[in-house]
C-alpha cells in the first residue's frame, strides 16, 4: 500500500515498503521514472518470494510525489532518497537505475553508515554535465539563457524540460571529479545497445571508483530499459550476489 512521509525540506513522498528478513533492498528510479515501473514491481515480486524488505518511492516531481519535476534537482532528489532511506534502520542494499545510479552513489559517498552494498544499472553519475550541458547546441544554450529551460527530446514519452537549476545545481553533486570510495560490495550492469547512456559512463564508473570488491557485467544486446527477463533476473542476482559477500 502506498505510503507518504514528508522529508526535512517539506516535500511529501510517496513510497511502498514491505517488511521481510535480512538486509533491506531499496530500488532508486531512474530521471522522470516512477515506482511502478518494470524493474521496482519486478523486485518488489522478488523481495518477497525471498521474504526480504524492500522499499520503493517516488521522487518529488515523480510519479504520486509532490511537487513538478521541472523544479526539482539532482540535490532535491538526493534529499528525498535520504529521507526514504531512513525509514529503515540500519543498512540497505541500493539498487538505482539510470539517474538512480547516480543517486546510489552519491548516497555511498555522504550515507555510508547506512550502505551495506550496492548495485547500479546504466548508471549515469554526472549526466547533467557531461550529456546535457556539453552537447548542449548554440541554439540550446541561447534558449535556457533567455527562458530557464530548454527541451530535450524522450523516447519514453514527452520532452524532458530541463532547467538551468538541474544543471547548475547539478554541480554540487558531481561524483567523478572527486575520490569515490566504495568499501563495500558493488555491481554495476549495463548493455552495449544502451543509446540513452552510452557505456562509456560505465568504463569511467569502474575506473574512478575504489574499493575492494567491484564488479562490472556488460551485457551485449540489452538497451537502457534493460527489462528483459534475462536482464531483470541478472539484476536479482546480482543482488543476491552482494548479500552473499556480506553475510
Amino acid at each position: 500500500m502506498t505510503e507518504y512521509l514528508s522529508t526535512p525540506q517539506g516535500r511529501k513522498i510517496a513510497y511502498n515498503l514491505t517488511e521481510g528478513q535480512g538486509v533491506p533492498v531499496v530500488f532508486l528510479g531512474g530521471l522522470k521514472s516512477d515506482m511502478e515501473g518494470t524493474k521496482a514491481i519486478f523486485l518488489e515480486d522478488w523481495a518477497e518470494n525471498e521474504g526480504r524488505p524492500f522499499l520503493r518511492f517516488d521522487y518529488s516531481g515523480h510519479g504520486v510525489s509532490s511537487g513538478t519535476f521541472e523544479e526539482g534537482a539532482i540535490g532535491d532528489w538526493f534529499e528525498d532518497a535520504c529521507a526514504a532511506i531512513d525509514l529503515i534502520d540500519g543498512k540497505v542494499i541500493l539498487v538505482g537505475s539510470s539517474m538512480g545510479g547516480w543517486q546510489t552513489l552519491l548516497l555511498a559517498r555522504e550515507r555510508p553508515e547506512k550502505v551495506a552494498g550496492i548495485v547500479t544499472i546504466a548508471a549515469a553519475p554526472d549526466f547533467t554535465e557531461d550529456d546535457m550541458a556539453a552537447k548542449f547546441s548554440e541554439a540550446q544554450k541561447s534558449e535556457m539563457e533567455k527562458t530557464g529551460f530548454v527541451a530535450l527530446p524522450s523516447d519514453y514519452g514527452d520532452p524532458y524540460i530541463i532547467s538551468r537549476r538541474l544543471i547548475e545545481e547539478g554541480r554540487n553533486r558531481l561524483v567523478l571529479r572527486r575520490p569515490l570510495p566504495l568499501p563495500f560490495p558493488a555491481r554495476f550492469l549495463h548493455g552495449t545497445a544502451d543509446t540513452d547512456v552510452d557505456l562509456g559512463f560505465a568504463h569511467r564508473l569502474i575506473a574512478h571508483a575504489s574499493g575492494p570488491d567491484i564488479r562490472l557485467t556488460i551485457v551485449k544486446g540489452a538497451d537502457h530499459r534493460f527489462s528483459t527477463p534475462d536482464c531483470l533476473a541478472l539484476i536479482a542476482q546480482s543482488i543476491a550476489d552482494v548479500t552473499n559477500r556480506i553475510a
